[in-house]
């Protein structure tokens, strides 16, 4: 264990005793045992904090912190972070089940990508097996091209062993992004990623929770992206700068425009990396990404008063 790297466990807490045992419970067992677990409580009212302090009172290599106030799930990771001392970070939820051999069979096949993940299986509420996986509805990416997280996302927060050095590129996190969105594309313009394709977390899928998918509707996801293309393209330390400005701008111009065919022309002449994890077959993305070539004023003139359809007109009321 002397020659094992330090492995850092990222757990971030709140409200969340009803299934913390069962994850701390699989942190104790983990086969890789250079490990050091970091919690940060952001300000728990139910029983969490007293559990985590039973846990670190009968294990030397837990540490647990509690925020004076609430700072929200994002600040609370990013604090997580920070306080890690291993050369390598695994980021980690409060209600899933980690198979023991997580950190082990990571460590073995991270090599020198910034990121190794992983795929994970689905449990619900009472830990049992859903039948399905993450990788059912995403192709996984191995490489360092950043265009594939241009409008998806394959890597869970919870799936991830990265480098600390990643920090570095990363940190501060971004208000109203996802973390793990937003490390997996810093990871991708200052290195690379690999995954493994076995199920090395059974991720909890609560029952009363909706996918972001299903919240958003279609001028909201539009919003989104173009809020998402404006940071990416803000990095610094883009791969190909131009192509990710020009990609932001024309996007941004298509809310106000009746037609964009430079747009259109973009996305199907780079779709095999922008829709790479997409599932879906190259021939429906490519029909889907020949409609682009209408801006959304002439869609909305069809959908008022060509073929109305409620809800299909486009209401963006922030300003892109």
């Amino acid at each position: 264990m002397i020659n094992l790297p330090i492995v850092s466990i990222a757990l971030c807490t709140y409200n969340g005793a009803k299934f913390l045992e069962e994850q701390l419970d699989s942190l104790v067992v983990q086969t890789y045992k250079n490990i050091e677990v970091i919690v940060v409580d952001d300000c728990s009212t139910d029983n969490t904090y007293n559990i985590l302090m039973e846990y670190a009172a009968r294990y030397p290599n837990f540490s647990v912190y509690r925020n004076e106030q609430n700072v929200g799930f994002l600040r609370n990771f990013e604090k997580a972070l920070t306080y890690c001392n291993g050369e390598f970070i695994a980021l980690c939820d409060q209600d899933d089940i980690w198979y023991p051999e997580k950190i082990e069979l990571q460590m073995a096949a991270i090599g020198n990508n910034m990121i190794l993940y992983h795929d994970s299986e689905f449990i619900d509420d009472e830990g049992s097996l859903l039948g399905e996986k993450i990788s059912d509805d995403h192709n996984f990416y191995s490489g360092n091209d950043p265009k594939v997280f241009l409008f998806r996302n394959c890597v869970s927060g919870h799936a991830m062993l990265i480098r600390k050095e990643l920090l570095q590129y990363a940190l501060p996190f971004k208000d109203n992004f996802y973390h793990d969105w937003w490390l997996t594309y810093v990871a991708v313009n200052v290195g690379s990623i690999h995954f493994i394709p076995q199920c090395l977390v059974k991720y909890r899928r609560h029952t009363e929770s909706n996918t972001v998918k299903d919240v958003l509707t279609k001028s909201q996801r539009i919003l989104q992206n173009i809020k998402w293309l404006g940071l990416c393209s803000s990095y610094t330390r883009n791969r190909d700068p131009e192509f990710v400005k020009t990609l932001f701008e024309l996007y941004k111009k298509r809310t106000h425009s009746f037609t964009a065919k430079h747009l259109r022309d973009i996305l199907i002449k780079n779709r095999k990396s922008l829709f790479f994890i997409d599932i879906r077959s190259d021939k429906l993305i490519l029909a889907e990404l020949k409609r682009y070539f209408w801006g959304l004023k002439a869609k909305n003139i069809w959908y008022t008063y060509v073929s109305p359809k409620p809800g299909k007109v486009f209401s963006l009321k922030e300003k892109a």
